[in-house]
Parts: structure tokens; C-alpha cells; sequence
């Protein structure tokens, strides 16, 4: 990370644009759900921006959940390997969930959640939504029922993405290179 500056850094999806296509994802999120209460599940802490924008979209009753689950440590890429460090949820019977997160790459992280809430209740509806879907480097089969956009095979940062646990802060998503 050192040597890492944010002038290394080249702009790949700008604040406006993001801002955008989070309107246009809440606004079919709303669309599909209606009125109907939504446990939302966002995964920390890469999720967090991304989280709290579309949440401000969304006209639903709307419940709000963090946990933590790691695959990166510090590194640049997915160690294939999910620790949940948090995963205390309230319980989801008969709840629509929403997992919202900020990219899926490997897939594993994205499996081992829905597995997890598959197997501990008994939900309403269960969807996936991710800001970036990084179907080129998928190990394990799974889709996002949402995602605001598809992404080549780089290594992106800012708007809750980091890289060591820098830029998560950036208001747009830019890459190195």
C-alpha cells in the first residue's frame, strides 16, 4: 500500500455515474418489493457507502443489517477462503432479505452468505445485490439478482472498496494502473 498514491489511481466510475445507477436500482428495488418490509444485509465494510445510498432510495419498510465477513485480509486478491468475522443476524423467518454488496469476484463470499441464511431460517424471498459484478473472475456459480455494473479482471478501489483498508472513502471507483 505504500506506494500507492490516489495520483496512481485512474477513474473508472465517477460520483455521478455511481449516484445514478444506484437511483435506477432502488428505484426497481421498489418496484419488485412494494410495500412489503425488507431486511437488508450489508456486508462490511466494502458494502457501507453503497449501502447507505441505495438504502436512502428505497421506499419499503426497511430493517438494517451489518455483518463482517473477510476474504482479501490484505491482500490484493480473494484467498478463496470466507471468515465470517461477524454474522449475528436477528431472526429472518419469513422475512424478505436483501443482501447488498459491493462486488462479487470468486463468488465465494457471495455463496457462503446465501448458503448461511439458507440454512439457519426460513426466508420470505431471498435476492442478491452487488454495485459490481466481476463475472471474469468467477470461481463459484452464483449471479447477482441486482447489480449496478459489470466489471473487468482489475483491482478497484474507493466508494467502501479498498485496497489494505485505504480509499474506502472516494466518491467514485477508480483502478490502479
Amino acid at each position: 500500500m505504500d506506494n500507492v498514491k490516489l495520483s496512481d489511481l485512474k477513474i473508472l466510475f465517477d460520483e455521478e455515474t455511481i449516484q445514478k445507477a444506484v437511483k435506477e436500482m432502488a428505484s426497481r428495488l421498489n418496484s419488485d418489493y412494494g410495500d412489503e418490509e425488507v431486511y437488508l444485509v450489508s456486508v462490511l465494510k466494502g458494502s457501507v457507502m453503497f449501502a447507505v445510498d441505495l438504502a436512502k432510495e428505497l421506499k419499503m419498510p426497511l430493517q438494517m443489517e451489518f455483518i463482517r465477513l473477510s476474504s482479501y485480509g490484505s491482500s490484493m486478491t480473494s484467498s478463496g477462503k470466507v471468515n465470517a468475522v461477524d454474522i449475528t443476524l436477528p431472526d429472518l423467518n419469513n422475512k424478505n432479505v436483501l443482501i447488498v454488496e459491493d462486488i462479487i469476484d470468486t463468488g465465494h463470499t457471495a455463496k457462503f452468505l446465501v448458503d448461511f441464511i439458507k440454512q439457519n431460517f426460513h426466508v420470505k424471498s431471498l435476492k442478491f445485490c452487488s454495485l459490481l459484478d466481476k463475472k471474469v473472475k468467477r470461481v463459484v456459480y452464483i449471479d447477482a439478482d441486482y447489480y449496478c455494473f459489470e466489471v473487468d479482471d482489475k483491482f478497484l478501489v474507493g466508494y467502501g472498496l479498498d485496497l489494505d483498508g485505504h480509499f474506502r472513502n472516494l466518491p467514485y471507483i477508480g483502478y490502479i494502473g
